[in-house]
């Protein structure tokens, strides 16, 4: 692996969002085994009951490339 890693997070707002992080991670692991990028982390939290992220770890080399792909709302360094 090395370098640092890159949360690339989507924020989802509405009474719906929870639903809709969870099904927008599906598409992030999708894109993921299309990418051959097989151990790629993602997720989605339940921040509040109006607010859910979904999220994709990348390497920071990779960043660029998928940002440009997926078009992240924001993104966040992270401890590994």
């Amino acid at each position: 692996m090395g370098g640092r890693r890159i949360k690339l997070i989507w924020d989802f707002r509405g009474p719906d969002a929870a639903k809709t992080a969870a099904h927008h991670e599906l598409h992030l692991k999708e894109f993921s085994l299309a990418s051959d990028e097989k151990e790629a982390e993602t997720g989605h939290v339940i921040l509040s009951e109006f607010h859910s992220t979904a999220f994709l770890v990348v390497d920071e080399a990779q960043m660029i490339a998928v940002r440009d792909k997926l078009l992240p709302h924001r993104g966040e360094y992270i401890n590994t």
